[in-house]
């Protein structure tokens, strides 16, 4: 999984943000190789999307030293290899699927002669082939989170960042983006998956525990589960953050 051509696509030293007067992360150390496929794993209110945010330069009072591509967080110059899936999905309500991801597609500098391709690649990618024409307003929640994950994964970035992305997805279609996930791992590009399902961090290749903003662990699933003795990444986790709990 994941090809680790050579450096790194993320080093974070001693991040942090405050926000509302509470340390919502706080002196997370990270360094991530190319074409890993890393998962943010932890309880609601730990600081994932906190740092997402941080790593894609749209989190503001960002303290410590943030590298993303080679390029501090938020460079300019990181816009087009970046693609950022938000949990609260930013699409268009008023335009069809197919309209959102063709101004996608021109936003991320896709020339004009590739975008309806580029287009209906994604789409099939995320299982929208057979409603690329219906309004977004007219989408469950599910659906509209596809729409913003094809919108995020439609130019190939280097480094892909997505925040909760399986939420309200059935069984079949979460193991099938997950699949897809590990094939763009293997194929060079750098995933940054956040969920608060633990097992579905035992797909990823490395996992970040965090809790109140801070790091519990930074290690493989195997490695984590080896070390405190537990058959799963949940037994895991409760292990290390409630250590007396028998």
């Amino acid at each position: 999984m994941g090809r680790h051509a050579g450096g790194l696509a993320l080093e974070a030293d001693r991040v942090g943000v405050v926000r509302g007067g509470r340390r919502v992360v706080d002196g997370v150390d990270l360094a991530v190789p190319v074409g890993q496929l890393l998962g943010v794993v932890g309880p609601s209110g730990g600081g994932k999307s906190t740092l997402l945010r941080a790593v894609v330069g749209v989190q503001e009072r960002v303290s410590g030293r943030l590298s993303v591509l080679g390029r501090p967080a938020g460079d300019p110059a990181l816009r087009r290899d970046i693609g950022y899936g938000p949990q609260s999905g930013a699409v268009y309500q008023d335009l069809t699927v197919r309209q959102n991801l063709a101004y996608a597609a021109a936003a991320a500098g896709i020339r004009r002669s590739g975008r309806a391709a580029a287009v209906d690649r994604a789409l099939g990618e995320v299982d929208l082939g057979g409603l690329a024409d219906r309004l977004v307003a007219s989408l469950s929640g599910g659906q509209r989170s596809r729409v913003a994950l094809a919108a995020a994964v439609l130019a190939r970035p280097r480094l892909l960042v997505l925040d909760e992305p399986t939420v309200g997805l059935d069984p079949v279609l979460r193991r099938d983006l997950w699949a897809f996930f590990r094939a763009l791992a293997a194929d060079g590009t750098t995933l940054l998956v956040s969920s608060h399902v633990m097992d579905e961090a035992e797909r990823c290749e490395s996992l970040l525990l965090l809790r109140e903003g801070r790091v519990v662990a930074h290690d493989t699933p195997e490695d984590l589960m080896s070390r405190t003795g537990t058959r799963d990444v949940g037994s895991a986790f409760l292990s290390l953050v409630e250590p007396d709990t028998p």
